[in-house]
């Protein structure tokens, strides 16, 4: 069944429960109503009948009974109204009217017992054999008279149930057409609710269905009227997400295309290298003297290659958490000499100068190798983006943390180039990618990963042509493990 005729269903049983609840307590209050008025009315008759047709003597100050040509005056008068009535006197006997059958008319102890404490009695039906001497159904009320705080009489007034029941077949009539009317706009108005809801509906189905298809730029409008809104408002969510994952995909697969070819290109350059002078050796094309030095390039081109594979793997691993990190209290300021001892002679190639200014010995808690790993590759980086200028390494103690900083004076870069430093296979300046030290690209990449499984940050200042600082900060070993703990939590 389509959710159209489902809603369509759910909301006319709902107005028509509604309506059926309504409609009984209507019944039930219109009847109760209608009795409750018959009976206050024959109440009313009864206290008249009371004041004209009962005799009573001012001097003796005593009741002689009823006059019964005022009764039957009375009688007449309420037969047209079909009303009839009957008295009883204070020894529960039928006094009026007469009856020549013999039969004693009586009401029974249980009510005679309630009229004499002064209670009012109403019967919604009695046949009234006993006492109208009629067998159309009646309801009446039973009244009782007191004379000097004693029981004198009580009159019986009653109508014809069919009556009161006619006027409440004709209410319930009526209520049934008025139901009739009601269903078949009840069935208007759940079409038109359920229409309502399920556009909604299919207006977020269309959005899925164009996001299916790849188009990312959609935007449903919120109201944040009800769940259907909030559901607009995630669905817009996820569209934002999978247009920034799409176009990070893309962006990656671009790079990824781009690593390939730098790779591929890295790569041949040295086989090609090693290659040829493999050659010239079989064939004895190099000379003698020249041997020692074809050699030493060839193992440089070798120790390359090894350096670009390995930093892929490097890469890998740490991406993918299969790195144990062994981390130790030790003074950073002697492993920062060990570094600029061995890129000084890589930057005196470059025109450049090493500057190490640390104060006193800087303890840092972390893994002693990736750490020279990561203040290695970033020297490293200042190196190859700087040309006769200046490396300058500090070293310091912050709250709880050490703090490191590489600043050189090199071409710098933009604020475009900053977003994508961290990314894997980017190169801010593509012209240098063949350089000596700018193999792969992953470099910064893999800084930026030690440094997040150390717990710690690193940030980037730049402006084109003036240089780049990198800040580096590694928290203590407590403040460190709070930070694991709450990421175990």
């Amino acid at each position: 069944m389509k959710l159209i005729y489902q809603q369509m269903l759910a909301f006319f049983a709902v107005i028509m429960t509604t309506l059926l609840i309504v409609g009984a307590f209507f019944i039930q209050f219109t009847t109760r109503m209608v009795y409750s008025s018959t009976w206050d009315q024959l109440e009313g008759y009864a206290d008249s009948l009371m004041q004209q047709a009962m005799s009573v003597d001012q001097r003796t100050n005593s009741s002689h009974g009823f006059q019964i040509s005022m009764l039957k005056n009375s009688e007449a008068v309420l037969s047209h109204q079909k009303v009839h009535f009957a008295i009883f006197n204070q020894n529960n006997q039928m006094i009026y009217p007469t009856q020549n059958d013999g039969i004693v008319r009586q009401l029974s102890k249980q009510d005679w017992n309630k009229l004499q404490k002064g209670e009012r009695i109403h019967r919604t039906s009695d046949h009234g054999t006993n006492v109208l001497n009629s067998r159309a159904e009646m309801t009446d009320v039973l009244v009782p008279y007191f004379y000097n705080g004693k029981l004198r009489a009580v009159i019986s007034v009653g109508s014809l149930v069919s009556d009161i029941r006619a006027n409440i077949s004709k209410i319930e009539h009526n209520l049934f057409i008025a139901l009739l009317i009601s269903s078949v706009a009840a069935i208007i108005l759940s079409y038109v609710l359920a229409r309502y809801q399920v556009l909604r509906i299919n207006r977020v189905r269309g959005a899925a269905h164009k996001v299916a298809r790849g188009d990312f730029d959609i935007h449903l409008e919120e109201k944040n009227r009800d769940e259907l809104d909030d559901l607009a408002q995630d669905f817009n969510k996820m569209a934002v997400s999978l247009r920034g994952s799409n176009e990070e995909i893309k962006r990656q697969e671009d790079r990824r295309r781009q690593f390939m070819a730098d790779a591929a290109h890295e790569m041949r350059t040295p086989l090609t290298t090693i290659n040829g002078l493999l050659e010239g050796l079989q064939y004895d094309a190099i000379p003698e003297d020249m041997r020692g030095k074809s050699i030493e390039l060839m193992q440089n081109e070798t120790k390359r290659l090894i350096r670009i594979v390995n930093e892929n793997l490097d890469y890998e691993k740490i991406r993918t958490n299969q790195i144990t990190l062994s981390r130790r209290n030790f003074d950073a300021t002697d492993a920062l000499n060990n570094i600029v001892l061995q890129l000084t002679k890589k930057a005196e190639e470059a025109g450049d100068k090493l500057v190490l200014t640390p104060g006193p010995a800087v303890t840092i808690y972390a893994d002693y190798d990736r750490f020279v790993q990561v203040m290695f590759n970033v020297v490293q980086n200042g190196i190859q983006f700087t040309q006769n200028g200046t490396i300058t390494i500090t070293a310091k103690r912050g709250y709880h943390e050490s703090i490191f900083a590489v600043a050189d004076t090199g071409i710098g870069m933009t604020k475009a180039q900053l977003k994508n430093i961290w990314e894997r296979y980017y190169k801010a300046d593509p012209s240098r990618k063949n350089t000596k030290y700018g193999e792969s690209g992953l470099g910064l990449a893999i800084v930026h990963q030690l440094v997040q499984l150390h717990g710690g940050q690193i940030k980037v200042e730049s402006e084109k042509d003036h240089g780049t600082t990198f800040t580096l900060t590694f928290p203590d070993e407590q403040t460190s493990q709070d930070k694991e703990t709450k990421k175990i939590e």
